[in-house]
C-alpha cells in the first residue's frame, strides 16, 4: 500500500468539536490530505478560526454552530452533505470531582456531552452513509482514563467507557456495510480544554504524565490528528472495532 491511501481527495469529512485542540488538528490534516471537511462546535468564533485556518492552506471547509447534544441540530448539519465518507466525532468537555461530591447535574452533562453527542453523530453518520451506500469511516474519542481508575475521573471515564462500547456495537452492527467504526483513546493530550484543566493546579497533570511517558512528553492535538488521518483512509481499510492508544504505550489517565 502506497502514501496515496492517505488521500482523501473528493470525500467528504465531518468533525465536531472542531473549534479547537484535537478537533481543530484533524480538521485541518483532513483537508490537506484533500476532503472537504464539514466543521461542528459549539465555540463560533473558534469555529470560524478553524474554517478560515482550512481555506487559507488552500482546503475547503464549512462551518456549522451548534450543540452536539441537540439531535436535532446534528441530525440536519449532517443531512446538509451530500455524501458523507468520514464522522470524527470528537467534540468532549472535561469534569473533575471525587464520587462523594459528584452531583447529578455534574455526571448528566458530561454524559450528554461525552457520549450522547458522540453517539448522535456516529447514528446519523451511518444512517447517511447506509442510504447512499457509503463504505465510509466513523471515528470516535475514547480516553487513556478507561483503562485505569484515578480521583475525580467518575463521570468523564465512565462517558468514555460508554464511547468504547459504543464503538465496539456498532462495529459489528454496520461493518457488513463496509462501514468502519474505530477509537482513539489519547493520553494528556495539551489543549485548552487540559490547559484549563490543569490551572492553578499545585501539580500540573501535564507534568506529571510527561514523567509517565517512555517520551518523556504529553501529545499535542496534531498526534492524535494523525491517527484520525489514518482511520478516516484506505491505509486502515482493514480495522474497525478497534481502540487505538497513541500515548507511547503507557495507560495514563485521561
Amino acid at each position: 500500500m502506497s502514501v496515496k491511501a492517505y488521500e482523501l481527495t473528493g470525500r467528504t469529512a465531518f468533525v465536531t468539536g472542531a473549534a479547537g485542540g484535537i478537533g481543530r488538528a484533524s480538521a485541518v490534516l483532513l483537508a490537506e490530505a484533500g476532503a472537504t471537511v464539514h466543521c461542528a462546535d459549539r465555540d463560533e468564533r473558534g469555529l470560524r478560526d478553524t474554517a478560515s485556518l482550512i481555506k487559507d492552506r488552500g482546503g475547503t471547509a464549512l462551518a456549522h454552530a451548534l450543540d452536539v447534544t441537540d439531535r436535532a441540530q446534528l441530525r440536519q448539519a449532517v443531512r446538509s452533505c451530500e455524501r458523507l465518507d468520514v464522522m470524527a466525532a470528537i467534540a468532549g468537555i472535561m469534569h473533575s470531582s471525587p464520587v462523594l461530591e459528584t452531583r447529578d447535574e455534574d455526571l448528566d452533562r458530561v454524559l450528554d456531552v461525552n457520549f450522547k453527542g458522540v453517539l448522535y453523530a456516529c447514528q446519523e453518520a451511518a444512517r447517511l452513509m447506509l442510504a447512499h451506500g457509503v463504505r465510509g469511516s466513523i471515528i470516535t474519542m475514547a480516553s487513556g482514563a478507561v483503562d485505569t481508575g484515578g480521583p475525580g475521573l467518575l463521570c468523564y471515564g465512565a462517558a468514555k467507557a460508554a464511547v468504547v462500547q459504543l464503538t465496539k456495537t456498532l462495529a459489528t452492527e454496520v461493518g457488513q456495510h463496509g462501514i468502519r467504526v474505530n477509537a482513539i483513546a489519547p493520553g494528556w493530550i495539551r489543549t485548552p480544554m487540559t490547559d484549563r484543566h490543569d490551572a492553578g493546579a499545585q501539580t500540573p497533570t501535564e507534568a506529571v504524565m510527561a514523567r509517565m511517558s517512555p517520551l518523556g512528553r504529553v501529545g499535542e492535538p496534531e498526534d492524535v490528528a494523525h491517527t484520525v488521518l489514518h482511520l478516516a483512509s484506505d491505509a486502515s481499510c482493514f480495522m474497525t472495532g478497534q481502540i487505538l492508544r497513541p500515548n507511547g504505550g503507557v495507560a495514563m489517565p485521561w
